[in-house]
């Protein structure tokens, strides 16, 4: 990368953990330059306007969260398989996610009532992943992982509630224990839409 690259990339790394401690909103170009050690206009000439570096924020955030979570998880075999492990790598960022923030939620306290183009990209991006699980939930009813009746929406929207109550209690309340009492959420959560005659049940009650 190019000296101008790297410095950009830099400032975006910089500007994600302010974002992420103080919020999008939170962000602005004068603290930004004060804690690169530029000047506003040494920053300015890498982002034509607050609102453009709250966009490629939430671009570089959201690329992180997929290498994290999504692109992993897809290499696991359709099904429960891919779903729990989509759940326990969103778990796990949560559990780093505790000390910073996730602009995913604070974006959506922020923005939830403010038309523009953050709030197009930040739902787009929280349309996607749920998207995604969704995807991910409907697949695992086809292969006979799940019961034939399960309602896959109705199913990412209780993970969902899940990974907001352990944001909610993790950092919020600072209660011990949350992330393990959101992994035997999920795990009770599955068990009432698990198929029983589904081809793993069947060899494991065979065993």
């Amino acid at each position: 990368m190019r000296k101008g690259e790297l410095t950009r990339a830099a400032i975006l790394d910089m500007a994600l953990e302010l974002a992420s401690r103080d919020g999008l909103e939170g962000l602005t170009i004068g603290l930004l330059a004060d804690k690169m050690n530029m000047s506003k206009s040494g920053v300015f000439a890498h982002f034509g306007s607050r609102e453009d570096l709250q966009l490629e924020v939430l671009k570089l955030y959201h690329h992180r969260f997929e290498q994290e979570v999504f692109f992993p998880s897809v290499k696991e075999p359709r099904g429960i398989q891919r779903l729990n492990a989509m759940f326990a790598r969103w778990v796990k960022r949560v559990s780093v996610e505790v000390a910073s923030g996730c602009i995913y939620i604070s974006g959506a306290v922020e923005y939830d009532d403010r038309p523009g183009p953050i709030r197009e990209a930040l739902t787009g991006m929280v349309g996607a992943w749920q998207g995604a699980l969704l995807r991910c939930a409907r697949q695992a009813v086809e292969c006979g992982d799940l019961k034939p009746d399960t309602d896959p929406q109705q199913l990412v929207y209780e993970m969902y509630g899940l990974i907001l109550a352990l944001h909610h209690d993790a950092r919020f309340l600072r209660v011990p224990g949350s992330l393990e009492r959101a992994s035997i959420g999920y795990e009770r959560l599955i068990e009432t839409y698990k198929n029983p005659q589904s081809p793993a049940a069947v060899v494991a009650q065979a065993s």
